[in-house]
């Protein structure tokens, strides 16, 4: 599958052949390249609507000014935001906001149009600081290297890069091998289209589990036999009902804090139908928060803390990658979440990121961000919530409660106040057994897609060497070249 630069796949795929097979004279750090500065600040407040552009962190900002910082061609930066490392040109008597970089000047034996297509192929967006709003800086992008060639070579490559990007035709004989083989890149598009759509569908499929499975139908038949044998199954209201009374007891024996009362759920609430035996309930009815800690007061500034962040969670595999060792001085005031074996992480920011995992070790000074929601559960099972956490229907709730722009989040309230379906104890136990053999199967099915991009990359790279590479070049590459076979299913 080809790396995603732009929004060009045509022109991702050229970047992708070019920039991997480039005979470079030497390569050239950013920082002995370039010469980059930041913008100006322009508040709205202070934005005058005139004739020149606006640039900010994504290009383009659709503003315009009365004045303008910058009177030459250039390239631009995204520094903050979403696009942050996006790469992008400026055109003279232009204003660029602090938001970005600017390429001031640059090392002669470059040219411009070559550095501009070389920097967005370099996804400069992957130095960006951790924070929730991401930052470059120049510091950061330093020691990327930028390939010297020869400049008459620069050129033919950058109006090849251009006319691809624009979707012109190739006219010039120059082209000729080029558009001979065009054609490649019309299939590989297709193939990526068909393997996109097999991604598609086997998220799909994740969510359908999930789904079912909170609805019930994934026990359907459990039940069903459990009815035909006479086997009771004590339903659920019971067992919320042991659960009020154990959440009580704590509360007086002082071992958790009493919270405010969760609002009552009325016939409108309810999402969609559920079994006999199974009951709404809000979440906080069921969980216990984690103990926040005050590490300030609490120890010493040399003591070493496990810090587990937002970042720190693989929200593919959801789990906990490795916590960051981290010195109490050097931690920010968001650090106060005491983790133990078997809490449930929940990210409150970016929620449909799907920032989720179960603490599988017990550490010492193992501390979360306030970012988390971290709970136990009370006499439910831990692994149903969290399948329940993943499903579409959280992510809708949490769609509708999100607000923010740049870090958009959910409350703790509104986390505490979600509407969950709870089955039966038992079925909970039947429907996470379920669930984890189906994701068994998803799993093996998404690796079997990821093989066949892993496939189609590579036939891909095979091929398109001669399409852009010199003849010469393409001849000594292909010497020994062996065949790869693409499966898609």
């Amino acid at each position: 599958m080809v790396k995603k630069y732009t929004d060009n796949y045509r022109l991702d795929i050229a970047y992708a052949t070019i920039f991997r097979n480039l005979h470079a004279i030497e390569e050239i750090p950013i920082h002995t390249a370039l010469d980059i500065t930041s913008g100006d600040n322009l508040t709205k407040k202070d934005m005058v609507p005139g004739e020149h552009i606006v640039y900010g962190g994504g290009g383009e900002t659709g503003n315009t000014h009365s004045e303008f910082n910058i009177d030459y061609k250039t390239i631009g930066i995204g520094r903050v935001g979403a696009r942050c490392g996006c790469v992008f040109e400026i055109i003279p008597n232009s204003w660029v906001t602090d938001n970005a970089l600017i390429i001031q000047s640059y090392d002669k034996r470059f040219s411009l149009s070559f550095l501009r297509h070389f920097l967005s192929y370099s996804d400069l967006g992957q130095y960006a600081n951790n924070a929730m709003q991401p930052v470059i800086s120049k510091t950061r992008i330093n020691d990327v290297t930028i390939p010297l060639i020869d400049i008459e070579e620069q050129n033919t490559l950058s109006k090849i890069l251009d006319s691809i990007e624009k979707n012109e035709k190739f006219e010039s004989n120059d082209y000729d091998l080029l558009k001979s083989k065009i054609k490649i890149i019309d299939n590989w598009e297709t193939l990526n289209e068909e393997i996109e759509i097999q991604n598609d569908l086997t998220a799909q499929l994740k969510q359908s589990i999930l789904q079912e499975a909170i609805q019930g139908k994934l026990t359907a038949d459990w039940r069903a036999k459990r009815a035909l044998s006479g086997a009771e199954v004590e339903p659920a209201s019971e067992l919320l009902k042991r659960i009020k009374a154990e959440k009580a007891q704590l509360i007086k024996d002082k071992k958790i804090k009493k919270e405010k009362p969760l609002p009552p759920i009325t016939a409108a609430d309810i999402p969609f139908e559920i079994p006999d035996g199974w009951v709404w309930c809000r979440l906080g009815e069921i969980i216990v928060n984690a103990d926040n800690l005050d590490i300030q007061k609490k120890l010493s500034p040399d003591d070493i803390i496990n810090y587990v962040d937002i970042d720190a969670v693989d929200n593919k595999k959801q789990v906990v990658r490795e916590a960051k060792k981290l010195p109490v001085r050097e931690l920010s005031s968001r650090a106060r979440r005491v983790l133990k074996k078997g809490h449930i992480l929940y990210s409150l920011v970016r929620p449909y990121l799907h920032n989720l995992a179960i603490v599988n070790e017990d550490k010492p000074n193992l501390i979360g961000s306030t970012g988390f929601a971290v709970f136990d559960c009370i006499r439910v099972e831990n692994k149903y919530i969290f399948w329940l956490l993943l499903s579409k229907y959280i992510e809708d709730v949490y769609l509708d409660f999100m607000d923010g722009f740049n870090s958009p989040s959910i409350t703790h309230d509104q986390f505490k106040s979600t509407i969950i379906p709870v089955p039966p104890l038992k079925e909970q136990k039947v429907i996470v057994e379920k669930v984890e053999l189906l994701m068994q199967k998803y799993q093996a099915l998404e690796q079997e897609i990821k093989t066949s991009e892993a496939n189609a990359e590579m036939l891909m790279q095979a091929v398109l060497k001669e399409a852009f590479l010199p003849a010469e070049s393409s001849d000594k590459a292909g010497a020994g070249k062996q065949e790869v076979v693409v499966v898609c299913k």
